[in-house]
């Protein structure tokens, strides 16, 4: 990317820096006034805008150019020359965001230094912004499970409009990556995705780090805002966003356009807003922890993204994508998972969710026992652990039950774990645990063992606790 705008009243001095500048090997557009120069700019944007400072006949003047460039092109670098420069003009380019100043009658070197750094500082930006874009977070959805399909169904209607979209879940779950998904396959896949971590920034901090701050003594340190101008703007866990802020928010999805911190011209942006919450932000409002009118502006298009509990089906194809991931990006061994193991885990509790799946995998991979598959015994086992001679300890509260209790409960929680294990089908139930499907049904029946839909995929749970599952 090398193209120059050229910007100049007097054609001579437009003729002979885009001469000297094409012999070092950029293209070059010319304009001789606002006009020409806002037409060229809408046409497509350039590299590095080189402005003069004076510019007859036109309904703008460089300073006023600078403003509305930095205001909706704000990664465009911009370098003043002027005929008249004094230290104010100067001060004035720089605090409205212009990368330098040079003032004519200007040495050839001197300007080609300016504009080579300008154009190094353009290029690390825009690599800077591009890896964190890639580095930050996936954006590959994984899994097969009537949940999963269900949650992948709503994010593909929702990433070719420009809908607000809030999703729901619990820590861990993989909010980020479905707000990434709907990014990388809308309109705005080349744009910023820029996330806003919400819950660690101060909220004393809260506001420079989104509108940015300008001055006199720091000139312009742009935002989150503007730096998602474009893209897509990410609101991570939103309800910890202090109540002051919120109101600001919500003025800038009103009218997108805010001020920064000390400034006095507004700063416009074309953002789409996605927002998640592990928390009941309904319940925040009654709390008047939350604003309802945010609510509702970021609730246009609401999405829950389910727990690992209730895509347990997806556990294995999950597992192996992590271990292809660390084996990619760390070089641990690449290892298959044995059945037992993928048993076990499909078993276990995930309070933590696709994250806590994902730690697991690399700490067995970093302490593995070889590179053969990775067994059941490596995975940490909760309440029943061996204890010697293939016996089982049990826990607290089975021991204190009489034999027939103990056998109903166990059976039931066995029975729950296995239904769920292989998202409420009950005949590959019936098949693992070696039981006829009638004899199952029957069982369950006996058992209060009830299943029902829940985020797209069958659930089991006990007839008399459906409420509070």
């Amino acid at each position: 990317m090398s193209d120059i705008l050229i910007v100049d009243d007097e054609r001579d001095i437009r003729e002979l820096v885009s001469d000297i500048l094409e012999d070092e090997g950029f293209s070059t557009r010319k304009a001789g006034t606002s006009d020409d120069c806002m037409a060229e700019l809408e046409k497509e944007q350039p590299a590095l805008l080189i402005l003069d400072i004076w510019l007859k006949d036109s309904s703008m003047d460089g300073i006023d150019i600078l403003k509305a460039v930095k205001s909706d092109m704000p990664d465009i670098p911009v370098v003043i020359i002027s005929g008249h420069g004094n230290i104010e003009i100067a001060v004035a380019a720089i605090k409205q965001g212009a990368y330098d100043f040079i003032e004519k009658p200007f040495n050839i070197d001197q300007l080609m230094v300016v504009i080579r750094r300008a154009m190094e500082t353009s290029r690390l930006r825009r690599e800077n912004t591009d890896l964190k874009r890639k580095d930050s977070g996936g954006t590959e959805m994984i899994g097969q499970s009537a949940a999963f399909r269900m949650l992948v169904g709503q994010l593909d209607k929702v990433t070719k409009s420009n809908g607000r979209v809030l999703l729901s879940g619990p820590a861990g779950s993989g909010k980020e990556v479905a707000a990434r998904y709907v990014h990388a396959n809308s309109n705005r896949e080349q744009a910023p995705f820029v996330t806003v971590n919400c819950a660690s920034i101060e909220p004393d901090r809260m506001e420079d780090v989104l509108f940015g701050r300008e001055g006199a003594d720091r000139g312009v340190e742009p935002g989150l805002l503007e730096q998602a101008h474009g893209g897509v703007i990410y609101f991570d866990e939103v309800a910890d966003m202090p109540l002051g802020t919120q109101s600001k928010i919500l003025r800038v999805l009103v009218d997108q356009q805010f001020l920064r911190v000390g400034g006095t011209e507004k700063v416009r942006v074309d953002l789409r807003v996605i927002s998640s919450t592990c928390r009941n932000l309904e319940e925040e409002i009654i709390a008047g922890r939350f604003r309802e009118e945010l609510y509702h502006r970021l609730n246009v298009v609401p999405v829950d993204v389910p727990a690992l509990a209730d895509r347990r089906e997806d556990i294995p194809v999950l597992t192996e994508a992590f271990i292809s991931h660390f084996n990619e990006q760390q070089g641990l061994p690449l290892r298959a998972v044995s059945e037992e193991a993928v048993a076990l885990m499909q078993t276990m509790a995930w309070p933590g969710n696709v994250r806590q799946l994902k730690n697991l995998v690399e700490r067995v991979l970093i302490l593995g026992e070889g590179s053969g598959p990775i067994e059941a015994r490596e995975l940490p086992r909760e309440e029943e652990e061996p204890a010697g001679d293939g016996r089982v300890v049990l826990s607290g509260a089975l021991a204190t039950l009489p034999l027939r209790e103990a056998r109903e409960a166990f059976e039931r929680e066995y029975l729950l774990t296995q239904i769920n294990r292989f998202g409420g089908n009950i005949s590959r139930t019936a098949s693992f645990v070696g039981m006829e499907r009638s004899a199952l049904h029957r069982k369950l029946k006996s058992l209060g063992v009830v299943t029902s839909n829940k985020a797209g995929a069958r659930i089991a749970h006990v007839e008399s606790e459906e409420t509070a599952v």
